[in-house]
């Protein structure tokens, strides 16, 4: 085993510079004590020139001997600490393993002249840089595998002026991104070309995360500033001319009421909304029947159902048939949020169906519930339990076009021509419902259409035995068990 200078000198000597360990320099000073003796023998014993100038030659002779091979030795010693000193006693990584290894795109590119387009070439592309411009082939031009002219742009300033650049890019496609793209100077090649790195950089998430942030702040400030203008203009108004008017005040008193009762329920869910979230990581632990939860809300929601004309019907197995591990108040909050919405947007003498089903496997709970309507998933669980209870409520109101799908889970996002009238909410029920339904490890899709109506499926892993379908009693008013 090496000593650690040993490896050291090893390291830092140049490879073509052997290690000179001193070993050679005792002999020439030897050689050298040899000529200063044999000269002062010569001159005491009046030796002839002939014979001093053979001893001389001889000493000399020797010494060079020894030298050489002790500068051989130390060659083979140093080539031994190289090898010794080596990873493993072999060669370090190659540059594209590593480069490969990197999450990061990154693309290696060379070009000629300015004007000439296709001299710009990419010479290496890692893994990640291939999957994201699908680039095939290892080398190839750069104007196939990149076609934005900001990015062109900024390779262009990296290759001919010599500076760094950076851009945004955006992909398109089912899942796009966005990405920044920056582009650094690498000198010029031997053979006279210009190179260039270009880097990819992922914000698709931190943009997203920025966007919500900024919608967010936009659309609670308006929720909040149109009842508040609403409560202070009739404030004057009944301190002025209507002092004295008891209809209008009445009337003033009436509409105020529901002004304010419309931001507490918005500061409500907004609270909700951030207890949620908090506790959102943490598992509940407790048993939840959610047969029992949908009848309590199939009851609760009845006077709703009668006022606004539509049929509740309500089908599920009997109660302890459908248990999950979950916290009761919030599965209860989920249900009720997902029958308000499909009363709300039923018309008049339409029905509302809330099905819940049990001990489906982890694709029955997450396959379509109404053939030929557009579905999307809003949420996926990261691990798939053995068994799910699903909760789908479908009613048959105006539906959504698909491209409103993926955002219904955003906050306050509100599909356009459902934003105002007795319909108007908060727009935070169904990003409440996609919060508590990610802290039950569960799943939420969505299937809809215009004029079809719409239907959404809440499912979450099952505790208990296979259940047995039953017709239950029917809920008192409008809405029927069935």
């Amino acid at each position: 085993m090496l000593r650690t200078w040993e490896i050291l000198v090893a390291s830092s000597t140049p490879e073509n510079s052997p290690v000179r360990d001193g070993s050679a320099w005792p002999i020439v000073a030897a050689g050298a004590a040899g000529l200063a003796t044999l000269v002062a023998v010569a001159l005491i014993a009046r030796l002839d020139a002939a014979t001093t100038a053979i001893a001389a030659a001889l000493v000399a002779a020797s010494t060079a001997v020894c030298v050489f091979a002790a500068d051989r030795s130390s060659a083979a010693r140093y080539q031994a600490l190289r090898l010794d000193a080596s990873p493993g006693g072999g060669e370090p990584p190659a540059f594209r393993a590593v480069v490969n290894a990197l999450p990061d795109p990154i693309l290696v590119i060379t070009a000629l002249e300015p004007d000439d387009l296709t001299s710009r070439r990419y010479l290496f592309a890692n893994t990640a840089a291939s999957e994201l411009l699908r680039i095939e082939r290892g080398e190839g031009l750069l104007v196939n595998a990149i076609r934005d002219p900001a990015v062109l742009e900024i390779v262009d300033q990296a290759l001919f002026a010599g500076r760094d650049a950076e851009c945004v890019y955006e992909t398109s496609g089912v899942q796009p991104k966005t990405l920044r793209a920056g582009a650094w100077p690498l000198g010029a090649a031997s053979d006279g070309r210009r190179l260039a790195v270009l880097v990819f950089r992922d914000e698709t998430e931190m943009r997203r995360v920025e966007r919500t942030r900024v919608d967010f702040l936009a659309n609670a400030s308006h929720e909040l500033r149109t009842p508040l203008a609403s409560l202070t203009g009739f404030i004057e108004t009944l301190r002025g001319h209507a002092k004295d008017d008891e209809v209008a005040r009445d009337r003033f008193l009436s509409i105020m009421e529901g002004q304010a009762a419309r931001m507490s329920r918005l500061i409500e869910d907004l609270m909700s909304l951030s207890r949620i979230e908090l506790a959102e990581y943490i598992a509940p632990a407790g048993r939840v029947d959610v047969a029992a939860c949908v009848q309590e809300v199939a009851e609760a929601s009845a006077p709703l159902a009668q006022r606004n004309g539509v049929t509740l019907k309500v089908k599920a197995p009997r109660r302890r048939e459908a248990v999950v591990a979950g916290e009761r108040d919030q599965v209860l909050q989920v249900v009720q949020n997902l029958v308000d919405n499909a009363v709300k947007y039923s018309p008049r003498g339409k029905t509302v169906d809330v099905v819940v089903q049990a001990d489906l496997s982890p694709e029955a709970a997450s396959a379509p519930f109404r053939p030929g309507l557009a579905r999307f998933s809003l949420l996926v669980p990261d691990v798939l339990a053995p068994s799910y209870v699903a909760v789908r409520v479908s009613d048959r109101g105006e539906g959504m076009a698909r491209e409103h799908l993926p955002r219904l889970t955003e906050r306050f996002y509100r599909v356009e021509g459902q934003k105002s009238g007795e319909r108007a909410g908060s727009g935070l029920g169904l990003a409440i419902v996609k919060h508590i339904v990610n802290r039950h490890r569960g799943g939420l899709a969505v299937e809809s259409a215009p004029t079809q109506g719409s239907a959404f499926t809440v499912y979450l892993p099952m505790l208990g035995a296979r259940p047995q379908i039953h017709e239950a009693p029917p809920v008192q008013g409008v809405a029927k068990v069935s």
